[in-house]
């Protein structure tokens, strides 16, 4: 499916969306600029990802600079929404649902689309809804499925029992909140988790269009999280009794591990600079004090920077030595390889407006990545059969 890179009507839409600061579509003042991981591998008990600068080198060899994506299939079509995205162990996946705020499960042979069920006190509205899902670190014994969503009163994290012998619609359990109090808005709400190495719960919240909430440590907005996976602060944090992980963020949107089980998050710049980090326990990373470099010291600057029509990222995921960064205004997949915690060549743009609006990219194992599309959150101009899951072959 080929998209006409230019027409009049787009480009309208466009300057109206800037106009009306969308979030996650880049530019557009206080409003704008602005959710999937790696399935990250691990042994119980490792301790938070390396604390090593920005400037640490990898004893790997360095991917090449160039590297390719190819378009194995589509894998199922006509989603609604689609957000968060979790691969089951037997080769399934997991798709939240924003607006609808449901937990579908797609067959990866057959496309086949089962609704497990309606996750209840979704609040949908904006970029608000159901977004980020995870599995537990011990899903196959205890089949939890957690969830990142807004309510009436605040985005939070629950976990559901998934019990597939069920019928469709009734798979899913009542919600048990494990977090609660990140702070909503209807722009930037956040809304990425995954399990780390350390089987650790991360998540990436916003700072809900309320700027001074990223730089106070005292506020879960506009940060990383690291909590265990009963919500509690983490042990080894780099604040006493306190989930924050980072701070100084504008709206994270994907995180990812890399083989050293180092972390990685992409985020909306406001006007100028969407960003790439190496996510180091305790940083600061700098918003809205600085967007994208900085020469103060006391920011973490980022190891990649896009123009906010060029990105506008979401998910991320790393294989074949690279991080692969989702666009949403964008509408392309970045490849960024990494050498250490810093890029080895220059970002590298594939499927430029060949798929619309790209949300959440996951790895599929080895050179594989499953990437969802997002042509009918509200924001995009949708053409039979959207929203996708695409299997892509990377290198």
């Amino acid at each position: 499916m080929q998209r006409r890179a230019v027409t009049a009507v787009l480009a309208a839409a466009t300057l109206l969306l800037t106009a009306a600061c969308s979030s996650d579509e880049g530019g557009g003042g206080g409003g704008s600029g602005g959710n999937d991981s790696a399935s990250p591998s691990g042994t119980s008990g490792t301790s938070p990802q390396s604390t090593s600068s920005p400037s640490a080198r990898a004893t790997k060899e360095a991917p090449p600079a160039k590297g390719s994506v190819k378009v194995v299939r589509t894998v199922t079509e006509d989603l609604k929404s689609p957000w968060g995205l979790a691969p089951l162990p037997d080769g399934g996946l997991l798709v939240s649902s924003r607006d609808e705020g449901t937990i579908t499960r797609v067959d990866t042979e057959t496309g086949k689309k089962t609704e497990l069920g309606e996750v209840p006190g979704v609040s949908p509205a904006g970029e608000g809804g159901l977004m980020g899902l995870a599995l537990s670190p011990s899903f196959a014994s205890d089949h939890l499925v957690y969830a990142y969503f807004t309510t009436e009163s605040d985005n939070r994290i629950a976990r559901m029992l998934y019990e597939e012998e069920k019928p469709a619609g009734q798979q899913l359990g009542a919600p048990d909140t494990v977090f609660r109090g990140i702070p909503k808005g209807y722009i930037h709400n956040g809304g990425r988790i995954a399990f780390g190495p350390d089987k650790m719960l991360y998540a990436g919240t916003g700072e809900s269009g309320d700027t001074g909430l990223s730089q106070d440590r005292s506020s879960l907005g506009g940060k990383i999280l690291r909590m265990t996976p009963e919500g509690e602060p983490a042990p080894g944090n780099p604040f006493p009794d306190s989930a924050v992980y980072s701070y100084g963020h504008r709206n994270v949107q994907g995180l990812a591990w890399d083989s050293e089980q180092r972390l990685f998050a992409a985020e909306f710049g406001q006007d100028t600079w969407d960003e790439l980090n190496q996510i180091t326990p305790g940083d600061n990373y700098g918003w809205p004090e600085a967007e994208g470099d900085s020469d103060d010291d006391a920011f973490h600057n980022p190891l990649a920077q896009w123009r906010t029509d060029d990105a506008s990222p979401s998910g991320i995921a790393f294989a074949e030595g690279s991080i692969w960064m989702a666009g949403l205004r964008g509408q392309r997949l970045w490849r960024v390889p990494l050498e250490g915690t810093e890029a080895s060549a220059d970002p590298q743009a594939f499927l430029e407006g060949e798929y619309g609006r790209l949300r959440t990219v996951v790895s599929a194992g080895g050179d594989k990545l499953w990437l969802v599309t997002s042509e009918t959150d509200g924001r995009g101009s949708p053409e039979g059969g959207d929203d996708r899951i695409l299997e892509l072959q990377v290198t």
